[in-house]
């Protein structure tokens, strides 16, 4: 019997209309965007100016700290400028604008193969953030900041997430029926790093071809293990996984590193052979974009800084779109502006028509206790939302707060039609701004 982790929800899957199309190529565009602070941590620092010709795959942007990644160009072409350009969310950041050579191939020149067996973990982790790596499955953490394992740590399993359990999303499935050989070579070159003495591919069920694809490139003698899993949601949060996979528990404020193992995406692994294999940084990266709002839903891959006006009008955007979002519908942000970038952690746009999207009305908890079965950390999620509400902070903390991952399961299952998700988020968000006013 397959195992899987405790409570959780089972959404709708949405999966049928983009599942088994394959991955195609974005057309380029006249104009990029590039963020400098579209990965968690401190944004890159600009090395270029307006006016430099710049070529694909050249490094423009620089880490701005260890908890930061390099920035590169996704086409040939030249830098416009670098000024303030506004997100998805609304803000306002600076970013580097590019204008694409209308005259390019586009075509990246491969370089020279890295060995990273020749490499010392530092040399590597130090590429890896050269290469801009960070995690695809949407929360956009630099992925050399988690093979930079803290003193007294040790990586004793690898752990790779290819459940992708998000209604609509499929990218991450293209790319396990598409590039197993390369999310294989990724995960050896990694586990070999890292001195992980084995490693675990997480998929779920409704996945078949992809799990049949990975284990028909299985080297023989390879200490890689394809995990199936039943569906169910979030098993692609890393706790969750970890639990699934091995009925293990990661203790409360600890990360999966304390009991010996490291997370990463499928399309993280993809990405880190291209970059040893090729010296290919990331400059692109597979996405779906689906939903009722768009005439020809795709599994794209789309050059990074890419409008994502551009990436809907490729796809046929409905004039009765009402809500676009960006990720899948359980965490994603709906859009405030369809003149935000394709970024890192960009995994799906879905456009909603109006009889589509939920316009619910908020009553009263009835303390039917809903949440409390859907949520996978076991925490008490309607409590949470009542002492957001209440701006009583030191409870909130006392009670779990930041162990909260923000999966909205909670948000899902309530039949009054609480925004509990959202309270915590404001919650955990004043308190990350109390505490950095008074360091």
């Amino acid at each position: 019997m397959q195992r899987s982790f405790r409570h959780g929800v089972h959404p709708l899957e949405h999966k049928e209309a983009t599942e088994h199309l394959a991955l195609e190529r974005m057309p380029f565009v006249e104009r990029y965007t590039l963020p400098l602070g579209q990965h968690i941590g401190a944004p890159a620092k600009p090395i270029v100016s307006p006016g430099d010709r710049i070529e694909r795959g050249q490094r423009v942007a620089e880490p701005g700290g260890f908890v930061s990644t390099s920035l590169h160009s996704p086409v040939t072409g030249r830098i416009l400028d670098i000024d303030q350009h506004r997100q998805g969310n609304g803000q306002m950041v600076a970013a580097i604008h590019i204008e694409a050579d209308p005259y390019s191939s586009q075509q990246f020149q491969g370089r020279d193969p890295i060995d990273p067996a020749a490499l010392s973990v530092d040399e590597f982790v130090a590429h890896v953030q050269q290469a801009g790596l960070v995690g695809l499955g949407g929360a956009a953490f630099p992925s050399h900041v988690k093979y930079k394992l803290p003193e007294g740590k040790h990586c004793e399993r690898l752990v790779i997430n290819g459940c992708e359990c998000e209604p609509y999303l499929t990218c991450d499935h293209r790319v396990m029926v598409e590039r197993p050989a390369e999310v294989l070579r990724g995960v050896a070159m990694l586990a070999e790093k890292l001195g992980a003495t084995g490693s675990w591919i997480g998929v779920e069920n409704n996945k078949p071809d992809g799990i049949d694809a990975l284990n028909a490139h299985l080297p023989a003698g390879s200490n890689i293990t394809v995990s199936p899993l039943p569906v169910k949601y979030p098993q692609g949060a890393e706790k969750m996984l970890i639990n699934a996979v091995f009925d293990e528990e990661v203790p409360a404020g600890k990360l999966p590193i304390d009991i010996g193992i490291v997370v990463n995406n499928v399309g993280t692994m993809a990405c880190l052979a291209d970059y040893f294999d090729h010296g290919q940084p990331l400059i692109e990266r597979a996405l779906t974009v689906a939903g009722s709002g768009v005439d020809r839903p795709a599994n794209l891959i789309v050059p990074i800084g890419t409008p994502i006006r551009e990436v809907l009008r490729h796809c046929g955007i409905n004039h009765e779109t009402r809500q676009v979002i960006m990720g899948g519908p359980m965490m994603g942000m709906p859009l405030a502006t369809l003149d935000a970038p394709v970024v890192k952690g960009t995994s799906g746009l879905l456009a909603f028509t109006d009889n589509v999207v939920n316009h619910p009305v908020e009553y009263a908890c009835v303390r039917c206790g809903q949440c409390l079965e859907a949520c996978g950390n076991f925490l008490n999620p309607s409590r949470l939302a009542r002492l957001s509400r209440a701006g009583r902070y030191e409870e909130l903390e006392e009670a779990f707060l930041m162990d909260c991952m923000e999966c909205g399961a909670c948000t899902y299952v309530c039949p009054s039609s609480v925004p509990i998700v959202h309270l915590i988020r404001a919650a955990k968000l004043t308190i990350r701004q109390r505490k950095a006013k008074n360091a």
